[in-house]
């Protein structure tokens, strides 16, 4: 059960990053935690680490607790472990990558399997910075992202296009879900997502 808090601040809501290792998850944490890349700085991360992040959506303080996993198949069971009680999943890809991008339907299968039903799933094309070694096209990633019902941005943990935007998507999402009252509208995050393209205009990478 979610509390909830007269003057703001929600209870914690637990967001996994998962991926195929390399895909970027620890620089995508690092640049929304702290605002920087340190290129070179990681090495692939061992089981499971985790940071707290509070952001504020409509005057509402809502805390992420975003936990980093490892994408290697030996930790897949430990990461199985911490979807049973998250509320929101970045699911990301490398768009360099196309074996990264390939495997994006067995996390999904994953997810599906052992996470709840309402959990929010965002799927991140990361690593837009790199166009000029793109493997998989923007549409592709659009593609896949219709076929799951779920929305998708491509994102740069180097520049940090994007990154602030998915985290405050979702954090929306869930601070909505947790104090919405039954005669407001229900938030769309896709059109969220949408509207914020519009805004930026073409210098980002959607």
């Amino acid at each position: 059960m979610l509390k909830k808090c007269r003057f703001s601040l929600l209870a914690i809501f637990k967001t996994i990053l998962v991926g195929d290792s390399g895909v970027g998850k620890t620089s995508l944490l690092v640049q929304f935690d702290q605002g920087k890349f340190i290129p070179g700085s990681f090495s692939a991360t061992v089981g499971i680490g985790f940071t707290n992040k509070v952001v504020t959506v409509d005057n509402v303080k809502v805390k992420l607790q975003i936990w980093d996993t490892a994408g290697q198949e030996r930790f897949r069971s430990v990461t199985h472990a911490y979807y049973r009680d998250a509320h929101a999943l970045l699911l990301l890809y490398d768009i360099t990558s196309k074996s990264s991008f390939d495997n994006i339907r067995a996390w999904l299968t994953e997810i599906h399997e052992y996470a709840q039903s309402n959990v929010v799933i965002m799927l991140l094309g990361n690593k837009a910075d790199m166009s000029s070694d793109r493997a998989i096209r923007r549409d592709e990633g659009e593609r896949l992202a219709r076929e799951y019902s779920v929305p998708f941005m491509e994102t740069s943990a180097k520049t940090g296009v994007n990154v602030d935007l998915a985290f405050t998507a979702v954090a929306k999402e869930l601070k909505h879900r947790a104090i919405q009252h039954p005669s407001e509208p229900k938030f769309q995050i896709h059109e969220y997502i949408e509207a914020q393209k519009e805004k930026s205009g073409c210098c980002s990478y959607f």
